[in-house]
């Protein structure tokens, strides 16, 4: 049992500390799975491995600092915990169903990869249209992944409701547990990469991807902090009420595995959301000097923002 939960929160959402724990969720996943699956489970890690690096066929690499492969990484670690919390409570998701929401989380940003002949700018500028795009590619490699068309579909279902701007009642789920596992997808989208313990250095990344895809309202770094508080406020609405509180799944994987009766990736984000708070109330240092886990100033300096 756990005792230190500190401890732990700096062990599980530590960049640092990202493959060891990204180790022990597959472990964690395959523990659920039969061979064939896990198998499958590790084979689709590797190609989207592959597609992170530029090795799979006819992509670049990625070259988005935000939408980058540590968040997919974050976000499969999520997604494996959470179904296991759901497991742990008897709701039954059978193993097929489990593979395809692990390479829905592995590809549900996709989309922001540029095929190789495409040699403008960053993925950035498909921020509008990268769930889209997710859902085009893992219909168009499907057999690599070794899914049928119709698995592949209910993956694109489940990648579809990680959009923000898309209503779940629009799309058009197979059933109640494909529908149950895209809000348990959607939610471990929000958590794993809020709970990375320098999500708020990253924020800064996600600006420069905002302002390549000309989203209105984010003309300085400063801007993308601020919003940040009422994206906490839409987030909190959106796990507890549109999603059917799945992010409490969290919770029962914690206790179940570790005996920890808490929600880790929750406390994890109140406490990043609590001292973002306090840079954005004080305005005597600036806030680059506030975010000390990635080096900020040169950050800025790379995209031109100071000289």
């Amino acid at each position: 049992m756990i005792t230190d939960t500190t401890q732990y929160l700096s062990r599980i959402f530590n960049p640092a500390n990202r493959e060891p724990v990204l180790a022990e969720s597959f472990d964690i996943a395959a523990s659920r799975l039969g061979p064939v699956e896990t198998r499958q489970l590790r084979d689709s890690w590797q190609l989207t491995m592959d597609l992170y690096k530029g090795t799979f066929p006819g992509y670049s690499a990625c070259n988005t600092e935000y939408h980058d492969f540590n968040h997919t990484c974050d976000v499969v670690g999520a997604t494996i915990r959470m179904c296991d919390g759901a497991l742990s409570q008897g709701i039954a998701i059978e193993p097929n169903l489990q593979i395809d929401l692990y390479i829905a989380a592995m590809l549900h940003d996709a989309g922001y990869i540029q095929e190789d002949t495409d040699t403008v700018g960053t993925g950035a500028k498909y921020t509008k249209t990268h769930v889209a795009r997710s859902v085009a590619f893992t219909l168009r490699h499907r057999a690599a992944f070794g899914l049928d068309k119709a698995r592949a579909d209910g993956i694109g279902r489940m990648i579809a409701g990680t959009d923000l701007a898309t209503p779940f009642g629009s799309i058009p789920f197979k059933n109640r547990e494909e529908l149950y596992v895209a809000k348990l997808l959607a939610s471990a989208d929000l958590l794993g990469q809020m709970a990375d313990r320098t999500y708020l250095e990253k924020l800064l990344f996600l600006y420069y991807e905002f302002k390549e895809a000309d989203f209105p309202g984010y003309n300085t770094e400063f801007d993308m902090l601020r919003k940040t508080l009422g994206f906490y406020e839409m987030t909190k609405e959106r796990l507890f009420n549109q999603l059917g509180e799945t992010s409490n799944l969290a919770y029962y994987h914690f206790l179940a595995r570790y005996g920890v009766a808490k929600n880790l990736y929750l406390e994890s984000i109140e406490r990043q959301i609590e001292y973002l708070r306090t840079i954005i109330d004080d305005d005597t240092v600036n806030f680059r000097k506030k975010l000390k886990r990635i080096d900020l100033e040169a950050v800025s300096r790379k995209h031109g923002e100071i000289a």
